[in-house]
């Protein structure tokens, strides 16, 4: 199964389960040093949003490099925790419809674009985009939500 086909079927599987989820039960956090559901569906919007740039930039450039990002500040700072769940679902879920749009209309041979993130060696674009999809699969997973 490709990496679209993944998001698709993903999109269409996890919101009901995500939305059946209390905001009481979204904010619990289960230990010392772990996130709440509503701060992991914050790191995926926050995922999906640096991989935006990645999967649009890959195709105008013919090389990039890319930071990484320091996710326990991004999902501090954007307090998370608080969010309305119902809005963190809402909007992880238009974003990602958004980039399963990006991802199918990917040109193929932009999907070879090497695309350098935090200083390691280059990976194509589409090794990212797998990547991106393996890390959604990896939290939906863990909130059960998969």
């Amino acid at each position: 199964m490709t990496a679209a086909d993944r998001l698709a079927h993903l999109l269409q599987a996890i919101p009901p389960r995500l939305m059946n989820i209390s905001d009481d039960e979204a904010a619990r956090i289960p230990g010392p040093g772990r996130w709440s559901t509503k701060q992991i569906l914050g790191h995926l919007i926050d995922s999906a949003g640096n991989n935006h740039q990645r999967f649009v930039r890959a195709q105008i450039a013919p090389r990039l490099e890319f930071p990484t990002y320091e996710q326990e500040s991004w999902v501090a700072v954007q307090s998370y925790a608080t969010e309305s769940w119902p809005d963190l679902v809402n909007l992880w879920l238009l974003f990602n419809r958004h980039l399963l749009h990006i991802i199918q209309s990917v040109p193929e041979d932009c999907l070879s674009r090497p695309c350098a993130i935090g200083g390691k060696d280059p990976i194509p674009l589409s090794a990212v985009i797998d990547g991106y999809v393996d890390h959604l699969e990896h939290h939906l997973e863990q909130i059960g939500a998969s």
